[in-house]
């Protein structure tokens, strides 16, 4: 889906699939990477964010990813959402904190290195590498994370460990 689209742009269709139940998974393809057209996207549903200059197997494995369940985010869209989420953060009530903190205080302490990693923007690769864990076993604990934080997908795992202002392992 791309954000400027004659008629209908790709927030609202993105926007309108989401509400209507379907099952279909959006990524957004643009040469647009403005903080607000990213913040955007996700807000209305969309499960990834990569640029038009994305190398053509890395969106190959984005698709995948995507019909997996899994989020995307291009490098520098990814470093704009946490440069946000950041800014966020810096004005951030003690209470939105507190909360990020006892949402992941479910996590158990391998579990909660993952979900730092998560907040880093690493990919499982990058997260099995830094760990040292199998890329099935970070696999497992994203999924765990997931479910016990309650959250759709990786890019809301991130937002509540920087919430929470944790650093990343």
């Amino acid at each position: 889906m791309d954000i400027r689209m004659p008629r209908l742009d790709g927030l609202s269709a993105t926007d309108e699939l989401v509400r209507s139940g379907s099952p279909s998974k959006v990524i957004i393809l643009t040469t647009f990477d403005a903080d607000d057209d990213v913040m955007r996207a996700l807000q209305h549903g969309a499960d990834g964010f990569l640029l038009k200059d994305t190398p053509p197997d890395r969106l190959v494995e984005a698709v995948r990813l995507v019909a997996a369940g899994q989020s995307i985010l291009s490098p520098s869209v990814t470093t704009s959402v946490l440069n946000s989420v950041r800014t966020a953060r810096e004005t951030a009530t003690s209470s939105t904190r507190e909360e990020a903190r006892t949402r992941l205080a479910r996590l158990t302490d391998r579990e909660l290195d993952v979900a730092r990693a998560v907040g880093s923007g690493l990919s499982n690769a990058e997260i099995s590498g830094r760990l040292f864990l199998s890329v099935a076993t970070v696999k497992a604990h994203v999924g765990r994370i997931l479910d016990k934080l309650d959250a759709d997908n990786r890019v809301q795992v991130a937002i509540t460990v920087h919430e929470a202002e944790l650093d990343a392992p």
